[in-house]
């Protein structure tokens, strides 16, 4: 029997290819197999064209072992992916009389006449399964094809793919074989660009270099995932260590977290590990700290104050960042007072940033790339960032 380490996933609909609707399906799916150790080698969307989506299903079948399609499974003529599957197999669809009878029986239970062009919903051709529904009137279809390759349709309204795809599908090829056993480490860092990344990386970023390391640009970091698929002889979760212990020495001062570990719960952590509570006051951030830090510190956060300017000087003091935030500390309670101000400079934006703990006072400046709200976005970054590191010191 064929494993299933390969799959390609292939969203089908004109309203994907003209924009009006967004995929979702592709995605949970790439994640669901990932997770399971299946390589995704392909996502493609491809309209309602019978020739367009015949050729792609034929393409993946020769690269992998399992092709996932979403959508297309409707009564209406455009709806074209049974016809497709059909012609990819080589195989007449037929109508199903135990499946023409349960779409019959949907129509009489809501007192509605059963439309004839349903009856396409009852289809099946020789070699496929049909995947029950209980949200809906269309079948999936489990295909299996001769030489143990693996095509499985789904329907493309997420409320009926999902439970479909988790309670039927995942259990069947989870017991074909799924995937094989991978080890994951994702690095995720910070004041550093990807290009950057790539220069001190070199070679580990290398496509056949085993364990596999790769970069992602995220919103709110560059993380860096380090991979590998465990086989007889070869002790897959040993690699990664050693790969992602070489990493984090290459990005020394750079890396703040794992996984998916927000800056949040990340600022959290550390506060809980000092029992620590924050006070927060922000300048013409137009409260882009407090947005990024807030709902996941909760009560750790003591007071929060965002003001469109810097204030005037206070007891002969100017009212700069340190001032700001001995202020904070002082009005809010607390044990850390964080300031951040921002100014524009050219078109990007300047990054004032004061902490206040019981160990003393820290300041930052810095430059983060572009102005306006993504100017504001990563300075709420760059000062979570200064935030943490005077917190874990």
């Amino acid at each position: 029997m064929r494993l299933i380490h390969t799959a390609e996933v292939l969203s089908v609909g004109s309203e994907l290819t003209t924009g009006e609707t967004r995929d979702t399906n592709a995605g949970d799916l790439a994640r669901a197999l990932t997770e399971a150790g299946v390589v995704v080698a392909r996502m493609s969307s491809l309209p309602d064209d019978e020739p367009a989506l015949r050729a792609a299903i034929e393409a993946a079948l020769g690269r992998a072992d399992l092709v996932v399609l979403t959508g297309g499974l409707g009564p209406t003529p455009d709806d074209l992916t049974r016809e497709a599957v059909a012609a990819a197999a080589g195989e007449e669809p037929v109508v199903d009389r135990a499946l023409e009878g349960w779409l019959r029986r949907l129509f009489e239970r809501r007192g509605v006449p059963f439309p004839e062009a349903n009856l396409k919903q009852a289809w099946l051709i020789p070699s496929a399964r049909s995947i029950p529904n209980d949200r809906g009137t269309a079948p999936g279809w489990w295909v299996d094809r001769p030489d143990g390759r693996v095509v499985v349709a789904l329907p493309g309204p997420p409320r009926e793919m999902q439970p479909m795809w988790t309670g039927w599908v995942l259990p069947r090829l989870a017991e074909r074989g799924l995937g094989r056993s991978a080890v994951t480490v994702t690095l995720r860092t910070t004041g550093i660009g990807e290009s950057l990344i790539a220069d001190r990386l070199g070679g580990l970023l290398a496509r056949d270099a085993e364990p596999l390391v790769a970069t992602y640009a995220r919103a709110e970091a560059v993380d860096v995932r380090i991979s590998a698929h465990e086989r007889p002889g070869w002790d897959g979760r040993a690699a990664v260590e050693a790969t992602t212990a070489q990493v984090e020495g290459l990005l020394a001062g750079h890396v703040w977290a794992r996984g998916t570990t927000s800056w949040a719960e990340a600022v959290a952590e550390a506060l809980d590990r000092r029992a620590w509570r924050l006070s927060i006051v922000e300048v013409a951030t137009r409260g882009s700290v407090t947005a990024l830090l807030g709902e996941g510190l909760a009560d750790r956060i003591a007071f929060a104050e965002t003001l469109p300017d810097r204030p005037p000087a206070h007891d002969g003091h100017e009212a700069d960042p340190a001032h700001l935030a001995r202020r904070v500390l002082a009005a809010g309670g607390g044990d850390v007072g964080l300031a951040v101000e921002v100014r524009p400079r050219g078109g990007d934006m300047a990054v004032s940033v004061a902490v206040v703990d019981p160990g003393g006072e820290h300041r930052e400046r810095r430059l983060v790339f572009l102005g306006g709200d993504m100017g504001r976005g990563r300075a709420a970054i760059t000062a979570a960032a200064v935030l943490l590191a005077r917190i874990r010191a």
